[in-house]
């Protein structure tokens, strides 16, 4: 039971930590309507995403505990964002209604997400299952926000704190799926050495 116990104690602990993450999003959210202004234009999405999206991917870097490489994920998550809610806020003529923010989640997270598959580690498995996740999760994150009563008619970059903490959960189970811890693999697969041979009684007397 013990052997058992710590890797679960251990996936508890970093899927807890990826969704404590969320509070990337708010601070994301605000950084990029600082710098661009609501998203009612072209360049304000491009411009507004890329921004938060910086900001998102340095928060999921940090709450991915070292399993994901900075240099990779938070250039890949602006220029992701930047593109996906650019596509997804012309393509719903920047509207605010729950299926038009649901949509452009879903079309958000359709860049987003390969841009993260192809930053995520060597040798992650089932690294295009986080690619397709993405565009429900966005929308999922979009629904809740909209659902929680917050104000998206302002037209956000991206969803608050009710949208982030649902997506941050999800992707966090995501996330042990795809990225496993590397100790606890290395430890189970480790191959166990071979006992010494003694030699016989004949050979260490010739």
């Amino acid at each position: 039971m013990t052997a058992l116990a710590a890797p679960r104690r251990s996936s508890r602990r970093r899927w807890l930590i990826w969704t404590a993450g969320f509070l990337a999003f708010p601070i994301a959210g605000l950084a990029g309507t600082g710098v661009a202004g609501p998203v009612d234009d072209p360049v304000a999405a491009l411009l507004g995403g890329a921004v938060a999206g910086l900001v998102i991917g340095a928060g999921q870097t940090l709450a991915s505990l070292g399993r994901l490489d900075i240099r990779r994920w938070v250039p890949a998550t602006g220029i992701g964002m930047g593109l996906g809610l650019l596509l997804g806020a012309v393509t719903v003529g920047y509207g605010t209604s729950l299926g038009e923010l649901a949509l452009m989640g879903a079309l958000t997270g359709l860049l987003l997400g390969p841009a993260q598959a192809l930053a995520l580690p060597r040798g992650t498995r089932l690294r295009w299952a986080w690619a397709a996740a993405m565009p429900p999760l966005w929308a999922a994150g979009w629904s809740a926000t909209t659902l929680g009563g917050i104000a998206v008619e302002e037209q956000f970059t991206v969803f608050g704190a009710y949208g982030a903490l649902t997506f941050s959960a999800l992707s966090g189970l995501l996330l042990l799926l795809v990225l496993p811890d590397r100790l606890t693999a290395r430890s189970t697969t480790a191959p166990v050495p071979a006992p010494a041979s003694v030699p016989a009684p004949s050979e260490a007397q010739a």
